[in-house]
């Protein structure tokens, strides 16, 4: 943990990619002691992070729901975690502990980091790493990420056409994230690099609704955003 004077301590904790049982056991401690809690959520609906630790939080905390735009161009919202993050520096000034819930790990890809670069500097932090979303695509798929010296790759969706080929065309495996509205595009990077034969597909692992899928099932119409591709230039794996 990350000492100092100032108030009370900012936590990160990851919850995981989906699955309750997947939050570790120091998460839960945690969020048992802590009087207010945060979490992302969008600017309408339920937050995710808070549904999958529900079953491990206890009734009468202060909760913030750091609601924000998630449409392409405006993520993440600078205005928005700047007013959260004031909000947060409050209870923390009042010496009032607060967890900041993230889906999978705090640091990968997480939107606690938006809190952590504003806060951090100010106020005892401790980041408490989850199971990500990496590890819990490979499980379900049954698919090992990578062997002996190969070379993992994390790669957005997102990124442009060309930069995606670029990328993919020089590694021994990749985990392509944030998928979503992306699917048609990555399929034709692959299709291309002759990647796409083997290539799994898999959207909300750990979740009651996963799916898994060969890359070339897929559905056509677009992906939820929590879901990824694995991509995996073949190797003997040694018994």
């Amino acid at each position: 943990m990350n000492a100092s004077n100032n108030g009370g301590t900012l936590y990160g904790l990851g919850v995981g990619p989906g699955d309750p049982e997947l939050i570790t056991l120091k998460a839960r401690r945690i969020l048992g002691s802590v009087p207010v809690i945060a979490y992302p959520a969008p600017e309408q609906g339920d937050s995710l992070s808070r549904a999958i630790a529900a079953a491990h939080v206890p009734d009468g905390l202060i909760e913030i729901a750091i609601r924000t735009p998630m449409t392409p161009g405006n993520f993440p919202a600078d205005d928005v975690y700047d007013r959260y993050a004031s909000e947060i520096a409050l209870h923390l000034k009042e010496n009032r502990d607060v967890a900041v819930l993230c889906e999978g790990d705090p640091f990968l890809y997480g939107s606690f980091m938006y809190i952590f670069a504003r806060l951090a500097g100010e106020y005892s932090f401790e980041v408490v790493p989850g199971v990500s979303s990496l590890g819990a695509v490979a499980a379900v798929a049954g698919r090992p990420l990578v062997s002996r010296n190969q070379v993992l790759t994390v790669l957005p969706a997102p990124l442009d056409e060309k930069e995606l080929e670029r990328r993919l065309a020089d590694t021994d495996a990749a985990a392509i994230m944030k998928v979503g509205r992306h699917l048609q595009k990555v399929k034709r990077v692959l299709s291309r690099l002759g990647l796409d034969e083997g290539a799994e597909y898999v959207e909300r692992a750990s979740m009651t609704d996963e799916k898994v899928l060969p890359l070339a099932e897929a559905p056509d119409g677009g992906a939820p955003y929590f879901s990824m591709i694995l991509v995996r230039r073949v190797e003997e794996i040694e018994a």
